[in-house]
């Protein structure tokens, strides 16, 4: 079993919007998306793509982080990415 993290990430949709979550089981979390079981917004717009990570300490901090980049622009999101490793 895989070992609990606190994340934030970004992924690329199908129809190559971006979605930005949290979780603390990443590979889960993926398999949800891509199987329609996860956000709303994803659920029509699967295949999805991790397209970039960031990992916290605590819950709070990912969730936080989260409401940092959904704030970001398009232009500022695809700049995170590319400025951070991406898996």
């Amino acid at each position: 079993m895989s070992e609990k993290r606190n994340v934030t990430y970004m992924l690329r949709c199908s129809d190559g919007t971006l979605y930005t979550g949290w979780t603390n089981n990443i590979e889960k979390r993926l398999e949800a998306h891509n199987a329609g079981k996860g956000g709303k917004y994803t659920r029509v717009r699967i295949p999805v793509e991790l397209v970039y990570l960031e990992e916290h300490e605590t819950k709070q901090e990912a969730m936080s982080r989260e409401a940092q980049i959904k704030q970001l622009t398009r232009r500022e999101k695809e700049a995170l990415m590319k400025k951070e490793e991406v898996i």
